[in-house]
């Protein structure tokens, strides 16, 4: 039994808890509002659920909401994490509280969208060892014939194993093409070694076991005295200071006359600058990381899949008066 909760006008949701379910004739049941987490678990229990998909967003939300038993969830055998990264205290808070392990997977919808994901380790009895399926804080090994190549994002070139540069997915399940749009189709599809490979935007390495970890987006960068500084490093670092959990951030770039650009938090909760910077500068942090400035606001712009929307982020950050 698999319980379907994601939007269907999401990939994720569309294929995996809705198309595929109806294709392999998978037990279904579903519920229309992944943030109604108190019904959600009354379902899971109500029809014993074994499977749960979901994004680090909602599962943060399973956490946090207390009438959301823990007995609820215990007919799950597998809980799937897509659609964004994972979150290192949403996995070990869901573990402390359901006593359940996250296993997380990536794709992007112009691959169907599923591209890779971690399984439980897996007994092989011709032997007694032990073929394994996870590797925690990657996400997971790619599908059956489907394959990944790290890649210079400038030239293509392929780089070698444990080098971070832009993931190529190649496979069956990458898209034809965007619809009437050849112009875009040709500027992310590019053919190497007889298959077509999509250019994922995003920047990744591959272990020598062939698990992949992701990086960053390279659209997700800002160019500071000519130095280009990750902001989902600065994000992460940022969370890693924080004491208070329910506290979300997003971090944007926006213009700057004398550095080209400037690092703006925007913060769903209290918080000082000064504060921050002292933290950030404890634990040794780049300093061309520390944030320029705070705007505090009621929500993190969200996307309907739960991921954050870096766009609508930005353009509240221009639009915003009350930067301290």
């Amino acid at each position: 039994m698999l319980l379907g909760t994601l939007p269907l006008f999401h990939a994720f949701g569309l294929t995996v808890t809705s198309l595929l379910p109806l294709v392999e004739g998978i037990p279904l049941v579903c519920y229309p509002d992944p943030t109604n987490a108190s019904e959600i678990g009354k379902l899971c229990a109500q029809y014993q659920a074994k499977i749960l998909c979901a994004t680090s967003t909602f599962l943060r939300l399973y956490n946090k909401n207390k009438k959301l038993h823990p007995l609820m969830f215990q007919s799950l055998r597998l809980v799937v994490a897509g659609a964004e990264k994972l979150n290192t205290e949403v996995r070990k808070d869901f573990k402390a509280k359901f006593g359940l392990d996250i296993y997380e997977g990536y794709g992007v919808t112009e691959t169907t969208p599923v591209a890779s994901f971690n399984l439980p380790d897996v007994l092989v009895p011709s032997d007694w060892s032990v073929q394994q399926g996870t590797k925690i804080g990657t996400v997971g090994l790619p599908l059956p014939g489907t394959g990944f190549k790290i890649v210079d994002p400038d030239t293509l070139e392929e780089l070698p194993t444990g080098e971070a540069g832009l993931i190529l997915i190649g496979g069956p399940q990458v898209m034809a093409g965007y619809l009437k749009n050849e112009k875009k189709t040709r500027a992310v599809i590019v053919e190497k070694d007889g298959i077509r490979w999509y250019k994922t935007g995003d920047k990744g390495q591959l272990d020598e076991d062939g698990f992949l970890t992701i990086l960053d987006r390279y659209s997700r960068f800002a160019k500071i005295g000519g130095e280009m500084v990750s902001l989902g490093a600065v994000e992460e670092a940022v969370g890693l200071v924080l004491d208070n959990k329910e506290i979300e951030i997003a971090a944007v770039a926006l213009p700057d006359e004398k550095k080209g650009e400037k690092i703006v938090i925007l913060v769903s909760g209290e918080l000082e600058l000064a504060f921050l910077k002292q933290k950030l500068m404890e634990q040794k942090v780049n300093p061309l990381m520390l944030p320029d400035a705070l705007i505090i606001v009621d929500s993190i712009p969200k996307l309907g899949g739960g991921k954050t929307d870096f766009f609508q982020a930005k353009e509240l950050a221009l639009s915003h008066d009350s930067i301290v």
